[in-house]
């Protein structure tokens, strides 16, 4: 007798587990039951968003109950609490309406024998043969269906086997999780870029994809979470997951538009905004017009690139578009400039040779004339690919520290090769081998595109000068004299720096307002 009794709570004890986060055929959850992940993580059941009185399916989070991640019929609400989701006979989740009519389906086509819908502790509901294992027995998972929520581990971009897409859509409102107006999306033409969508116009753009990361990306605090990017014949889509970490943390698409990456900050119970876009005037799509470039930290914000003028000379400002200044001839003396750490621009226009070098892909666009800049689709391992740009550059950035940039080298004129203004100084050099004098002399500075070699004397005076690339070099040629751009930056600055060591070990710069004012 005891032995009865001890398999009789044995198998209700095991029945008990599996109701807490499964669903089988002959078990079914109604409106005010729920379905629990295994450590308690997720949530799942029927819920009214906000002030509304309708029903929906959905999935939460336990600790938030009003952190909805997912919904099953957003666009089809059931109007009482007699809602009840069930597997059909046909191996199908189901979600039926007091008449029994169906209300919302998982659609699959595959019968099965044992089928079980589960919540799994990533907050994927997954229906399945209830006797198989692995992600790849999946007939259906709420992963491949995203509302308006990105979870650790779920893809956002497309099935290239299926043709099925991966994006997030807004709630129409806080009281409304039907299909809003914005979307979050990996767009896949000529390379991988993210764009927030306001219906079909372009609203924020994030990218492209370079290999390492996505150009123009706020950098996060180090939550010990990574980026996975996968671009093969059967998938392109990125996600993000964590690793020897317990942060809970989830990305969403807004029904104003703003793209959130929150953070659950467990001492005081709510969620941290860590990551927001669009974050500054900068961030919106084209914000300075075709060839100019918006940079947050300068009044004003736009201007255009090098060889460019505002179209409207009455809205230099806020240029619409940038045009040559002058018409442009295709000639043997162009060059490319480097522009350094910008968020690239959109690809409009824009072929590309995955194969590439940088030097390789410097020479193709230099024999096409329609070729406006270049630069390597991939920079880990040295740099490969090759994206060219044949139309207008639009949507391009400087991006401030906390933001991620790229190169972009850019056709011009010969006459428009190293240009900078002119300094006047009313200082002249006199480099010793020991110290740094300056002599109060008359002198002028100028950096010019003309191409000279050094020379040799190791002092300015009144009727002398030097221009970039010259230098004067001390009488033992320890110290070197002459205009540099450090790195990351396209500025030039007048400087003395060691000869003999590489890269240029700089001891000492004329425009630093300090040096200024006590030499000059």
């Amino acid at each position: 007798m005891g032995s009865l009794y001890f398999f009789f709570f044995f198998f209700l004890r095991i029945e008990l587990i599996l109701a807490a986060d499964t669903i089988t055929p002959t078990r079914f959850i109604r409106d005010g039951e729920t379905l629990v992940s295994s450590p308690e993580i997720f949530e799942l059941g029927f819920f009214s968003p906000g002030n509304s009185m309708k029903r929906y399916l959905g999935i939460w989070y336990k600790k938030s109950p009003e952190t909805v991640v997912w919904v099953a019929n957003r666009n089809n609400p059931i109007i009482d609490r007699q809602g009840v989701l069930t597997i059909s006979n046909y191996g199908n989740l189901v979600l039926l309406n007091k008449t029994k009519s169906i209300i919302w389906s998982s659609s699959t086509s595959t019968k099965v024998e044992n089928p079980v819908a589960q919540l799994l502790d990533s907050g994927n509901l997954v229906l399945k043969d209830n006797f198989s294992t692995g992600s790849e027995s999946y007939l259906w998972q709420s992963f491949d269906y995203p509302s308006d929520t990105l979870l650790p581990g779920m893809k956002l971009g497309w099935d290239l086997k299926t043709g099925v897409e991966r994006y997030l859509t807004s709630w129409k409102s806080p009281d409304d999780p039907s299909y809003g107006d914005f979307t979050y999306r990996l767009d896949i033409h000529v390379w991988p870029q993210i764009f927030i969508y306001n219906g079909s116009t372009k609203m924020t753009r994030i990218g492209p994809w370079n290999g390492v990361f996505f150009g123009g990306v706020p950098v996060s605090p180090n939550y010990n979470f990574e980026i996975t990017f996968v671009h093969d014949k059967n998938e392109i889509y990125y996600r993000y997951e964590f690793f020897n970490n317990p942060v809970i943390m989830l990305t969403k698409i807004t029904n104003l538009g703003f793209l959130w990456s929150l953070i659950w900050k467990e001492r005081g119970s709510i969620w941290d905004v860590v990551i927001s876009a669009p974050k500054d005037l900068c961030a919106y799509y084209g914000k300075c017009g075709a060839n100019g470039v918006c940079s947050i930290d300068k009044a004003p914000i736009c201007e255009c690139l090098q060889g460019f003028i505002p179209e409207s000379q009455q809205n230099q400002t806020s240029p619409t578009r940038c045009v040559r200044s002058s018409p442009f001839d295709c000639g043997s003396g162009d060059r490319f400039i480097k522009l350094t750490g910008l968020k690239l621009p959109d690809l409009v226009e824009t072929s590309l040779n995955d194969t590439m070098s940088l030097q390789e892909c410097e020479s193709k666009c230099l024999k096409n004339c329609s070729c406006k800049a270049y630069t390597n689709s991939i920079v880990s391992g040295g740099g490969r690919g090759c994206l060219m740009w044949s139309g207008d550059l639009i949507d391009i950035r400087k991006p401030v520290v906390e933001m991620s940039g790229q190169d972009l080298y850019m056709r011009v004129r010969a006459s428009e090769q190293d240009t900078v203004n002119t300094h006047y100084l009313e200082c002249a050099f006199l480099l010793m081998e020991n110290s740094f004098v300056l002599v109060l002399v008359i002198g002028l500075l100028s950096l010019s595109n003309f191409a000279t070699s050094s020379i040799a004397a190791d002092a300015i005076t009144p009727n002398g000068s030097i221009t970039h690339p010259e230098t004067i070099i001390s009488a033992h040629e320890r110290f070197e004299l002459g205009f540099f751009s450090p790195k990351d930056d396209t500025n030039y600055y007048l400087g003395i720096w060691y000869r003999e060591v590489s890269p240029k070990a700089v001891v000492w710069v004329a425009k630093r307002p300090s040096n200024l004012k006590l030499f000059c």
